[in-house]
């Protein structure tokens, strides 16, 4: 299955890393509606930036500290009809300097979540992955120093990270807006979460979404969410 960016058509997102179901969610499903600036926060290879360039008029700063990654990112920028409103940043984000002065009205972010497990034998894909190059703490701190006082920030995580981030959350003074629990398959538990966070402490919503139905078929809710983005669906 393609990948489109209305005319613009990337089947892999460069740097040895495919197009994940996880960023289209993302991507598709945050609420940049009214958004000024945006940030995508470790942009891989810049597919959540694209996303919202094809979603928003706002200009939008990419942050990757890989250096592969951020080839990609300016490969696939450049190769874009929006690359006059995308700028790419390589640095650490949590480098005082990458970002600073800078806030913004919404920040993407596909968090490194393997906490556990064997690191990938690639560098670049292993700190992209796992929670040792960006704990969910300075993840948090940096979107409440980035993030403007009315402004959201959109993430995708596993379920099991939960209680971890709302940990992190917590301290750094944000707080739930929206919480939609994604599903594999209908009737089966949830292995995704996405979240929409704040500086306010509101009431938030809780959603589910499932993907596919019991006969493997994408639901109508999936095919609404994501239809401007798959060349087929």
């Amino acid at each position: 299955m393609g990948f489109s960016f209305k005319a613009f058509h990337v089947d892999d997102f460069g740097c040895g890393m495919p197009v994940s179901t996880d960023a289209v969610l993302l991507g598709a499903w945050a609420n940049l509606d009214g958004a000024n600036a945006v940030l995508d926060l470790g942009a891989g290879s810049g597919l959540l930036a694209l996303m919202a360039a094809q979603r928003c008029k706002a200009p939008i700063t990419a942050v990757e500290i890989d250096p592969v990654a951020a080839s990609a990112c300016r490969s696939n920028f450049s190769a874009s009809p929006w690359h006059d409103r995308i700028s790419l940043i390589e640095a650490d984000a949590t480098d005082a300097k990458a970002l600073a002065g800078k806030v913004f009205t919404h920040i993407l972010c596909n968090p490194p979540y393997f906490e556990t497990g064997p690191l990938s034998e690639k560098p670049g894909r292993a700190q992209a992955r796992h929670t040792g190059s960006l704990g969910f703490l300075a993840l948090c701190k940096l979107m409440a120093t980035h993030l403007s006082a009315q402004g959201v920030a959109s993430l995708v995580l596993p379920v099991e990270s939960e209680s971890a981030f709302m940990q992190a959350l917590t301290h750094a003074g944000l707080g739930i807006q929206q919480r939609v629990e994604v599903s594999t398959v209908e009737g089966k538990a949830p292995r995704r979460l996405l979240l929409a966070v704040s500086h306010k402490e509101d009431n938030y919503q809780h959603e589910h979404l499932a993907i596919r139905d019991v006969q493997g078929c994408y639901t109508e809710a999936m095919t609404a969410l994501t239809r401007d983005f798959y060349l087929k669906l």
